[in-house]
């Protein structure tokens, strides 16, 4: 049973930062590819950030350039991802979700495209 868990969330003003967190546990080939979703309230959830076994990355359009998204393996028992949130808008206020996924929907942006979900966390950006 994979297991994913997000932290970090809270409330920043806008122009800050917040790192979020990700573990997931097993890392197995199933879930050897992770991603960050959200979803602001009456919107879809939209990929924002996601990075392969091999650290390629891709972001969506919308926080390229102010977003970073980074994993730490330390063995099979669980990966670490974290996504560093700099110049934050109000734009950027959601629900924040980690998921896992693997090959071949690694570089996938759809949220149904996603295996394994966390519980969500709350960010608000306060202009």
């Amino acid at each position: 049973q994979v297991q994913v868990t997000e932290a970090g969330g809270g409330s920043v003003q806008a122009g800050g930062s917040l790192r979020l967190s990700c573990i997931v546990s097993p890392y197995i080939y199933g879930s050897s590819c992770m991603a960050w979703f959200r979803q602001g309230p009456g919107q879809e959830r939209e990929g924002v950030a996601g990075i392969d076994t091999g650290g390629e990355t891709w972001y969506a359009d919308s926080v390229k350039g102010r977003f970073t998204i980074s994993q730490f393996s330390q063995d099979s028992a669980k990966n670490t991802v974290y996504l560093y949130m700099n110049v934050t808008q109000p734009e950027d206020s959601a629900i924040y979700y980690c998921a896992a996924t693997g090959p071949p929907a690694c570089y996938s942006r759809r949220a149904g495209d996603m295996k394994h979900w966390g519980q969500g966390t709350q960010v608000i950006v306060s202009s």
